[in-house]
């Protein structure tokens, strides 16, 4: 039986390992075989291991899935957008610190859209606009948070920080873009 290799391209291997490193703190004993795939291409900015497979091949998803019948996006996770989005007022700020790990994460890309990019910060300018982008009082955590997951950069003394450009994961940006288009209505 001869298996096809599914190619894992990742654009920045300390943000992947660092997504890696957090999946697996989080899960309880060792990962099956699946699990770790889906690990492996969660980190990479899939949505699980058939999205890899199915974005490595186009050819073979396309025979699975019929053409003309729209078919939802299973990249996407409804339940844990509604979660997060609960966390969030009307202003956009978040209201309270998920208890999920994936909320969590989430909750985060999502201030770091609402950062400046290109701009070098001090830490209380960093604080400041945390302070203002949620209402449970707790900025430090929020700025280490996005420091520990690859969102911001800090100089080893704190004193200059800098949002690092990324590709936004597919659940906050449908939750970004389902909050600007509520905006606009």
């Amino acid at each position: 039986m001869s298996r096809k290799l599914i190619p894992l391209q990742v654009s920045d291997a300390s943000a992947f390992a660092k997504s890696l490193r957090l999946q697996l703190s989080a899960h309880e004993g060792l990962p099956s075989h699946l699990q770790f795939l889906n690990m492996l291409a969660k980190a990479a900015g899939h949505g699980n291991y058939q999205s890899l497979r199915a974005k490595a091949d186009p050819a073979d998803s396309e025979a699975i899935r019929p053409t003309a019948v729209p078919v939802a996006d299973p990249e996407i996770d409804r339940k844990h957008i509604d979660r997060v989005q609960r966390s969030f007022d009307g202003e956009f700020r978040l209201m309270r610190w998920p208890s999920r790990r994936t909320d969590q994460i989430t909750a985060l890309w999502l201030l770091w859209s609402q950062l400046p990019s290109a701009m070098e910060m001090s830490e209380k300018e960093v604080s400041a606009l945390l302070r203002d982008r949620h209402l449970f009082g707790d900025h430090a955590l929020l700025r280490r948070e996005l420091c520990e997951l690859g969102l911001m950069s800090r100089t080893r003394d704190g004193s200059v920080y800098r949002r690092v450009e990324r590709p936004m994961p597919i659940d906050a940006a449908t939750i970004l873009r389902q909050h600007s288009e509520r905006q606009a209505n």
